[in-house]
């Protein structure tokens, strides 16, 4: 199983001047593409010892600071974080034959942010944050639909509902990051952001 990507170069003047902005001009285009679910990316986690694990989630914001996430701070990867914030990020957009890989660091936002994020959660979303001890071990299903319902029953729609102090968001400052275009012949292009001094960063090429 092999694909030929078919593909503009992606040459080091059309970068912009820093990788928060050449990733939202590459996400722009990923939601124009009609990508399904564009913010969808691998965190990968370690422990102190090395021993990685990754898992999909979903990415709730970007700016000039990094990308943010939101988890339950007690699941595999929220106490992996506390105890090595070493993380790396993929967003595997295989449909345009695109990758961006991050690595960097990662650390909690603070409650207010994530208090803001909770309260624009869907009603059903917020329940399921308070019913789920992530990655937790559990009897069965229906011993999580038991606890979602007596949830819904004590927080019906409409009242709100307050963050569980366990869940927040997390954010990922960069060190790294990859910008990866596949090319026919196994030729693709990869330019990769790193620091260069202050604030600055420097673009560089690597071999395929």
């Amino acid at each position: 199983m092999r694909e030929q990507y078919r593909s503009t170069p992606l040459l080091e003047e059309d970068l912009a001047p820093t990788p928060m902005d050449q990733f939202a001009r590459w996400f722009a285009q990923a939601v124009s593409a009609g990508l399904h679910e564009p913010n969808a990316m691998v965190v990968s986690t370690a422990t102190p010892d090395g021993r990685p694990s990754s898992r999909t989630v979903l990415l709730k914001g970007y700016d000039s600071r990094g990308f943010v996430f939101y988890t339950n701070y007690v699941s595999r990867k929220g106490r992996e974080i506390a105890a090595n914030a070493h993380v790396s990020l993929l967003f595997p957009w295989h449909p345009i034959a695109r990758q961006i890989i991050v690595t960097g660091t990662a650390a909690r936002i603070g409650r207010d942010e994530t208090a803001a994020y909770f309260r624009s959660r869907p009603h059903g979303s917020q329940l399921g944050a308070w019913a789920s001890e992530q990655s937790a071990v559990i009897g069965s299903r229906a011993e999580l639909l038991s606890r979602y319902e007596e949830l819904a029953a004590r927080y019906p729609e409409g009242e709100q509902v307050p963050a569980p102090p366990e869940w927040g968001g997390v954010r990922v400052t960069p060190e790294t990051v990859e910008f990866w275009q596949g090319h026919e012949n196994r030729l693709h292009d990869r330019l990769r952001y790193a620091p260069a001094g202050g604030d600055g960063w420097r673009v560089e090429r690597l071999a395929p």
